[in-house]
């Protein structure tokens, strides 16, 4: 919940200041709060606070700068690029998300050997500074005058003026609703941990099995990216997110099938098992992609934040809220 309610709550309300002020200004504080956040806890852990109450709220404080960040990240680039480029843009992005949450891990878990906890979170909030000096080298991107004179631009106002428009706008609703049922009815991350002990006869504290699970999504969504070349020449995106869509469950359906006659073993059911994931996450970065790009076309300037705000909660909170409806009931089970 530390997690969730931050990025719900700052997910919609940074969406609307995305589109009350420079988006760039907006990035930047966005980013120096992410930093700030890594900064607090590497303080934490080097003056070793072993209070979990510290380290949750400083997880609600990073949660909440990613919220503002994601949104106003997504509304600026239709500033920058034009129309045609913008589905290879976002296949770029979820490729660097991809990789992130491969290397990002692995890095952590092998410089563990050589350096301190609090070090890492040190390097983490040092690396902010890339992004951080290269979006003051961006242009200005100042506030666009609303399609609707009087309309809310701040606070729950402005929130609720981005759903009223949303609910006229069946295409980008849709898109919405499509992921939603895709990741609350689709995707097992919460159950990893009890398919690997359980199904795969991996270790009870996770191990080598469970890494893999966890990783092998990302590992898609990064090949995904890279032979996505062919996305900007797909002219119905509609169609290629309900194709998507279908892909995914279908993969989903045969990871659960694979997971269900593995009995404890691993050997090849858990390569099969991992390349159902792995292909799972293809379809997800072609879905990712194709929505996105609907939505960045579908409304205009001035609503663009409020809806990628919407868009962050479904797609990073929509899996968060898997997570807490799955685990309390498989951990019972467990």
């Amino acid at each position: 919940m530390f997690a969730l309610v931050p990025l719900i709550v700052f997910g919609l309300l940074g969406g609307a200041w995305a589109d009350a002020m420079d988006r760039r200004v907006l990035l930047i504080i966005a980013s120096c709060g992410l930093a700030g956040a890594s900064l607090l806890l590497w303080l934490q852990a080097a003056l070793s606070v072993d209070d979990v109450w510290v380290v949750l709220c400083l997880l609600a404080l990073q949660q909440a700068c990613y919220a503002v960040n994601s949104p106003t990240r997504s509304a600026a680039i239709p500033r920058m690029l034009p129309g045609h480029q913008l589905t290879a843009a976002n296949a770029l992005n979820m490729t660097v998300t991809g990789f992130g949450s491969i290397i990002g891990p692995l890095l952590a878990g092998v410089m563990l050997n050589w350096v301190e906890l609090s070090t890492l979170y040190l390097i983490d909030a040092l690396t902010c500074l890339a992004p951080i000096s290269a979006t003051f080298r961006l242009a200005p991107m100042p506030v666009t005058e609303p399609a609707e004179p009087g309309r809310a631009r701040w606070g729950l106002t402005a929130v609720l003026a981005g759903f009223r428009y949303l609910s006229g706008n069946t295409v980008v609703l849709m898109s919405f609703v499509v992921d939603l049922i895709a990741m609350v009815l689709g995707m097992p991350r919460a159950l990893f941990p009890q398919l690997a002990h359980e199904n795969f006869g991996g270790p009870i504290e996770g191990g080598t099995t469970m890494a893999l699970l966890a990783g092998a999504m990302s590992v898609g969504v990064v090949v995904g990216g890279v032979f996505s070349g062919w996305f900007p020449r797909v002219q119905r995106q509609g169609l290629a997110v309900v194709v998507a869509i279908a892909v995914w469950g279908m993969a989903m359906v045969g990871f659960g099938l694979v997971s269900a006659a593995a009995h404890g073993r691993a050997g090849p059911l858990l390569w099969a098992a991992l390349g159902r994931m792995a292909f799972g996450g293809v379809a997800d970065t072609a879905s990712a992609a194709f929505r996105q790009t609907i939505l960045q076309q579908a409304d205009s300037d001035d609503l663009r934040g409020r809806l990628q705000g919407v868009f962050i909660v479904v797609v990073a909170g929509g899996p968060r809220l898997v997570t807490r409806c799955t685990a309390p009931p498989a951990a019972g089970h467990w």
